[in-house]
């Protein structure tokens, strides 16, 4: 059921998030396609040109991309903070963040200048915009529940992670110096921090509305975001005085380690007392993002306690397992959620239809759904073995994840046909103009799913 305090009614225009959506699944394909090109080298070690270019076509291109449009549908919704101009931020973000992310990984792959250069210029404008836009809404914002307070933390690690990426690129462009402790500090606040902390307070409230699980327990939807940026903050300290802070700054990541196993375990125990006993894709693939970050978290507590027991390749195992098993899991999954719903919300506020909104199944059928998830499964696993096996699995993981980015591409153009279809020629005009679903007709009062 649609949840209380919801403002459904400050949503933008259904233009906003799909862009982001739909730009999303080619940059699997341009990352598959990479693997094919550099094979073993990009699975070897964590800081190889490849492997760079492979991360960033990940976290940039598919991650953010996502992560961006969610957060541009979600904020108005949950905190009650539209963005001001939502198409125009929508076009300045959208663009900056593709192009930039092009603009980076080749230049990676190629060591040319000028391509960091323009990576730097292209992401800093476009988190600057949207960092700007998130603040505006937020500062109009009444909203002051937990969920928000994580999120606010949440945009905070982004803008830090963000102004550490476009340093270090401008480093590699303009050979700036910069102190030794970046590299490390930047993916920790994009990982932990952003990524981290928006899992969190989105899953507060998505898990128990679309999974139909009791809810988190309170006194972890109230401290633990504060709890991990906190610790964030004194592992980022530690870390950058180095030498006798050094113990400090394994405790505070060991403690990370911990607070980021509890919340996975949680999630895990809340979807097994759910009230839907039936499984479906968006279901599996949390159950499957949160044993990949209980795993990832395990390993790389193991690492700090005995870096001698694991050789330096585990920390590609780590990333893998934290970025593409549990950030692109929950992200495939939460696409099979969101896009349906948001098709229905928009259709319902022009009073096109009317009821519960269409579930995926009834769009995309469960074969469709079950193929992508394979493939993305398929994908996982091939990537995790070719960490041990590099030469053998490398070419066949690329082609799994390649067919992971293409079917789920597929699947959400089905979405937005089926949106287009329903929809009337009047209400596309009125929307892609920029009206928001309080100045269209008014909603039939009807649960969602």
């Amino acid at each position: 059921m649609i949840q209380a305090g919801l403002r459904l009614d400050q949503a933008p225009p259904i233009s906003v998030p799909f862009r982001f959506f739909l730009s999303a699944p080619p940059f699997l394909v341009l990352a598959a396609a990479l693997l094919l090109w550099r094979g073993p080298e990009a699975l070897q070690w964590r800081l190889t040109p490849a492997a760079l270019a492979l991360t960033h076509l990940f976290t940039l291109g598919f991650m953010s991309m996502v992560m961006v449009g969610a957060v541009m549908q979600l904020l108005p919704v949950l905190a009650g903070a539209p963005i001001p101009r939502p198409l125009a931020v929508a076009a300045v973000v959208h663009a900056a963040l593709g192009l930039g992310t092009l603009s980076l990984a080749a230049g990676f792959v190629f060591a040319a200048a000028w391509l960091f250069k323009a990576g730097a210029a292209l992401l800093g404008a476009g988190f600057t915009v949207f960092l700007g836009a998130v603040a505006a809404g937020l500062w109009r914002s009444r909203v002051r529940n937990t969920t928000v307070r994580v999120l606010r933390l949440a945009f905070l690690s982004l803008a830090l992670a963000a102004t550490l990426g476009v340093a270090l690129a401008s480093r590699s462009g303009w050979g700036i110096a910069l102190p030794a402790a970046f590299a490390d500090l930047h993916p920790a606040w994009a990982l932990l921090g952003w990524t981290g902390l928006l899992a969190l307070g989105v899953a507060y409230q998505v898990v128990p509305m679309f999974q139909l699980t009791p809810a988190y327990p309170r006194a972890m939807v109230r401290y633990l975001g504060a709890i991990v940026f906190g610790l964030l903050v004194l592992c980022s300290g530690a870390s950058w005085l180095g030498g006798a802070w050094r113990p400090a700054a394994d405790l505070c990541a060991l403690a990370l380690a911990g607070a980021y196993i509890s919340f996975g375990a949680t999630t895990i125990v809340l979807q097994q007392r759910r009230k839907r006993r039936q499984t479906d894709i968006t279901l599996a693939y949390w159950r499957l993002g949160m044993a990949s970050l209980i795993a990832a978290n395990a390993l790389w507590a193991l690492r700090i306690l005995a870096p001698a027991a694991l050789p330096e390749r585990a920390d590609v195992l780590i990333g893998l397992l934290a970025l593409l098993g549990f950030a692109g899991s929950i992200i495939n999954g939460m696409l099979y959620k969101i896009m349906p719903f948001l098709a229905w919300f928009h259709l319902q506020s022009t009073g096109r239809t009317a009821g519960q909104a269409p579930n995926m199944n009834q769009i995309l059928g469960q074969a469709a759904q079950r193929l992508q998830f394979r493939a993305h499964v398929a994908a996982l696993a091939l990537l995790v073995a070719a960490v041990a096996w590099p030469a053998a699995l490398a070419y066949p993981a690329a082609l799994a994840l390649g067919a992971s980015g293409v079917l789920l591409e597929a699947n959400l153009i089905k979405v937005l046909r089926a949106f287009a279809q329903a929809r009337p020629a009047r209400s596309l005009s009125r929307i892609d103009a920029g009206s928001t679903p309080n100045e269209l007709p008014a909603r039939r009062s009807s649960p969602s799913p």
